[in-house]
Parts: structure tokens; sequence; C-alpha cells
């Protein structure tokens, strides 16, 4: 078979995955454009509004998902129906996990969400034929498990002004990869109730320090969801980096 990977533009490449993020950056970057379209055959692409669920904590696993645009948050359930938010994924992360027969996690559109989704078993069956697409895969779960340990620092050592700072400093990085500008514009992915969720902190001291970050000029915020990080670097200082 050749494995020679092909021009996103090539007329071989379906149109579907032509301008997609996942084509570029993401796990289909592995596949040949042959094999592009054979997962595209059984491919289905939507759009989701925030708060939709993806996938079910404890559910069988029927499908994956390539995340195309937009946030997602990952959150486990306790017995007693206790939440806490786990991770956050981005564009261009595979959503699931392959080879595991349950959902380990419950999966949530934190903003809209474009995702492009496969039947389990076609992912898994490509997986055991192509040691490229499970080599991609491996790859983007050890960074996933790199970025999980930098998160238990932020969570069990930094201050509560420097776990506000590193969440911004978190959605401004993955959310605009590709930003060569020390400056950016985002709307907040989540509520303040949900990012203190995830910080480990009450909704109050979320506030109060993204007030502070904001009179120190650090950040500028619009109608309490529309931020403005003016320079990128003052705010990793701020995070602790």
């Amino acid at each position: 078979m050749d494995i020679q990977r092909k021009d996103v533009h090539n007329s071989d490449t379906p149109l579907l995955c032509q301008a997609c993020e996942s084509r570029h950056r993401g796990v289909c970057g592995a596949l040949t454009s042959e094999q592009l379209l054979q997962l595209s055959k059984h491919s289905s692409r939507r759009t989701v509004e925030p708060e939709t669920e993806l996938v079910g904590e404890s559910l069988q696993t029927k499908s994956y998902s390539n995340i195309i645009s937009g946030v997602v948050k990952l959150s486990k359930m306790m017995a007693d129906g206790r939440q806490q938010i786990v991770g956050l994924q981005f564009a261009p992360d595979f959503l699931g996990r392959p080879f595991r027969q349950e959902n380990g996690v419950s999966a949530q559109a934190a903003t809209e969400v474009k995702v492009c989704s496969f039947p389990k078993a076609a992912i898994e069956r490509m997986i055991r034929e192509m040691p490229e697409l499970e080599h991609k895969l491996l790859e983007q779960t050890l960074t996933e498990l790199d970025e999980a340990r930098d998160w238990m620092l932020t969570l069990g050592r930094k201050t509560a002004g420097e776990k506000v700072a590193s969440f911004l400093l978190l959605i401004a990085t993955h959310a605009f990869p590709d930003n060569e500008s020390d400056t950016v514009t985002f709307d907040l992915p989540m509520s303040r109730t949900d990012i203190a969720d995830f910080l480990g902190l009450t909704m109050e001291t979320v506030s109060r320090q993204l007030t502070k970050l904001r009179k120190d000029d650090v950040i500028r915020i619009v109608n309490n969801r529309h931020v403005t990080i003016p320079d990128l670097t003052r705010l990793s200082d701020r995070a602790g980096f």
C-alpha cells in the first residue's frame, strides 16, 4: 500500500476533509487520501449547541469524534451526584478512548462545537491496520497526559490568582494555536461557576481574581464574557510560568 501522504488539496482528498483542521494537525493527518476517502464514507459532521452532551459517562462507546471547532469540557460524576470538570478539549483533539467498552468521562459542549464522528468499529479496525494512525493517537494521548500533569501542579500548588491566570492562558493558547500575535481576544467558554469547578475555587474567588487582573490591565473584559489579553507574556507571568 502506498503510504505517501498527498497534499490536502489534492483532488483525491474528500472535499469534506480538505479544509478540516484535523486533516492538518489532528489524527487524520496520518491518513493517505485513499484512507481518508474510506473513512469519509462512514463519517458524519454535525454542529452542537452549548451544554449539549456529546459523550455520556459509563455509557457504551459507539463512536469517536474529531473536534473541528469549539471547546469541550470533560467531567466525572461521584456516586452522591457531585460533579468535577476534569479537563478541556479543543480542535483538533480526538474525542473518545479507543478499545474501551464504556466511556470513562462525560463530554459536554462548552461552546458551540463542530465534530466529525466515526463508528467505533471503523476506527478501531483502521488503528489495528495502520501503525501511522496508532502512532498519531499515542502521540496525542501522551500530550494530554503531560498537560494533565501540568494541571495537577496548577491545582495543587498555585495560588488562586495563578490558577485563574493559568485558565485564561490555557484558553488563549489552545483555542488559538496559530495566533502569532502576543494579543488575543475570545469569549470565555464557561460560566464562572464552571471555571470555579474546574479550578477548585469558589465562584466569588474567581470573580475577584478576574477583577484584579482587569484592574492591573493584564486582561480586559466586556460584558463579563468577552476577554482581551493585550500581552500574553504578562498573563504567563501572572500564571506562575
